[in-house]
């Protein structure tokens, strides 16, 4: 089964749909992701990806990520990539709706992405799907804070990234 990214205007407007799997390249063009953070009782849940994965295999972020179908609402995408990849339901709630970012791997791959982010309230454990996470942990968000500040290098350049807005800072502590 083929899944699809909706491709982006410079003006954020879509634009057209390409192969996921072939999309992300050295000259990624630019398409609609969203990135979502699990948070319960103080505690953060991050993620590992997967060895697997073509970017950044291996490297601790945030809780998930993902991309919108054609015509699916980006709120809705949250919510199936959430049981796709960690088992989990819950709630999104949109944070920052404006986030954007581009990226490079150490292998040339770039990520290019409108990518709103969404916190994810849930009562489930998770139950990680190997093909997307290798493995996960809960830490208390001011340590992961911490973390990020001091060992940027450590984590996904988006989460870094997605750390310097204060209202994400703000709505993970609470």
């Amino acid at each position: 089964m083929t899944e699809l990214v909706v491709l982006a205007s410079p003006e954020g407007k879509p634009a057209g749909t390409a192969d996921k799997a072939a999309v992300h390249t050295a000259d990624t063009p630019l398409h609609f992701a969203f990135s979502a953070w699990v948070v319960r009782d103080g505690q953060l849940l991050l993620t590992r990806r997967a060895l697997s994965k073509l970017t950044w295999p291996g490297v601790w972020t945030n809780s998930f990520c993902g991309h919108p179908g054609p015509d699916e609402p980006t709120a809705d995408a949250v919510l199936r990539r959430g049981r796709f990849e960690l088992g989990l339901t819950g709630t999104p709630r949109l944070v920052l709706p404006d986030f954007a970012y581009r990226a490079v791997d150490s292998s040339g791959v770039v990520e290019n992405e409108i990518c709103p982010v969404y916190l994810f309230q849930t009562e489930d454990d998770p139950a990680p799907n190997p093909e997307e996470v290798d493995s996960f942990a809960w830490a208390p968000v001011r340590d992961v804070l911490a973390a990020v500040d001091a060992t940027p290098f450590a984590f996904s350049p988006w989460m870094v990234e997605e750390l310097t807005h204060e209202p994400l800072r703000a709505a993970l502590l609470g």
